[in-house]
């Protein structure tokens, strides 16, 4: 006797799979046995892009290879010609940046939560989660002009010094207690057991194998997390949160404990950019930037994991060759393991789990 698989195309077009993200399922009645990501749906080719433009035209559109933290990817270019340059930042520049950083973190996590009940079916929460995240994004836009893609940070510093607080002191004084709302909702909610607990194990030595980073890697146990090395965060008290679950219900609930670190961070900078003086920073002239021949990196935690900008320079003011590296490119990846074996209706909360986005997949 003969059993009959079944093909089945989730998306591209899917209101569950967080982008133009296609994924070839085999299906055995309701039992996924092969899963295969087709990507290429929203190529924009951010990198090859990067050979034609300077430095300073390139910095604006690096914002939108995760248009969700922009922050990180103007922080990551910006590394790299601070390091190749030989400028280090000042104090007050690095506090300035972590408390963006971390404020742009926390209003990912945000719209994730949020995304990830409607994905299981729970609407309320996404509107919950969005009366937060709008008073970051309310700061971000008295602050930079924008709401997304700020090109705030720029070569040597930022753009211009923060003269206002107030917004920020009211975002750490009402999140931890609102973070605490969506727990009593979410949390330990039963349907919400019933689809997250025990779905999409994530063992480390695959999440090693399938090169996982980021909250993703520390829900399965891994105690690693790049702000501790970071140069950045040289000064800042914070606890890396690490779960050993390492299920669907794992990778949501380290996403709310690290809100609150976030929160922390915040804390912190805020406290130290009250005492600050006057911004003083050596900005770097981008006009006719030329950095000297050579490779350079640069490394950052970005909220779906380790992000990373490599440049080749041959000397002249455009880059020779620039690759990004995303968490989210990666997590797709990994869906080929993570789903054979689960169940149909288990793919979207699984997949969801992991935080994707497609921008940082299509580069």
């Amino acid at each position: 006797m003969t059993t009959t698989t079944l093909k089945l195309n989730l998306g591209p077009q899917h209101p569950s799979t967080h982008g133009v993200l296609r994924l070839l399922l085999e299906l055995k009645g309701e039992k996924i046995l092969s899963c295969e990501p087709d990507i290429g749906y929203l190529h924009r080719g951010m990198e090859k892009m990067a050979e034609k433009m300077t430095y300073l035209q390139y910095l604006p559109t690096v914002d939108r290879i995760d248009y969700l933290a922009g922050f990180f990817y103007s922080e990551l270019l910006c590394r790299i010609v601070e390091k190749a340059m030989e400028v280090e930042l000042p104090d007050k520049v690095r506090a300035i940046r972590v408390m963006l950083l971390e404020l742009n973190r926390i209003a990912s996590h945000l719209l994730w939560v949020g995304a990830f009940l409607m994905d299981l079916g729970a609407v309320s929460p996404f509107f919950y989660v969005f009366r937060e995240r709008e008073m970051i994004l309310r700061f971000f836009e008295k602050l930079t002009g924008q709401r997304m893609m700020y090109n705030y940070f720029v070569f040597g510093g930022v753009r211009r010094d923060i003269d206002f607080l107030d917004g920020v002191e009211e975002i750490i004084s009402i999140l931890p207690k609102k973070i605490d709302d969506y727990e009593k909702i979410i949390t330990e909610n039963p349907i919400f057991l019933r689809r997250t607990v025990g779905k999409g194990i994530l063992e480390p030595e695959i999440a090693f194998n399938y090169a996982i980073t980021g909250v993703n890697l520390r829900a399965s146990g891994v105690d690693y997390d790049y702000r501790n090395s970071d140069d950045l965060y040289r000064g800042f008290d914070f606890r890396t949160v690490v779960l050993e679950e390492k299920d669907s219900w794992a990778r949501y609930k380290a996403r709310i404990s690290e809100m609150r670190e976030c929160v922390n961070i915040v804390g912190q900078a805020l406290d130290y950019l009250k005492r600050a003086g006057v911004l003083e920073q050596r900005l770097i002239n981008p006009l006719n930037l030329k950095l000297p021949a050579g490779d350079y990196y640069s490394e950052i935690e970005a909220p779906r994991g380790l992000a990373c900008c490599y440049v080749r320079s041959d000397g002249g003011e455009k880059p020779y060759r620039l690759k990004w590296r995303t968490g989210s490119y990666y997590s797709v990846n990994l869906l080929r393991k993570l789903l054979v074996g689960e169940y149909l209706n288990d793919a979207v909360a699984i997949a969801g789990s992991l935080d994707i986005i497609l921008p940082e997949v299509d580069k």
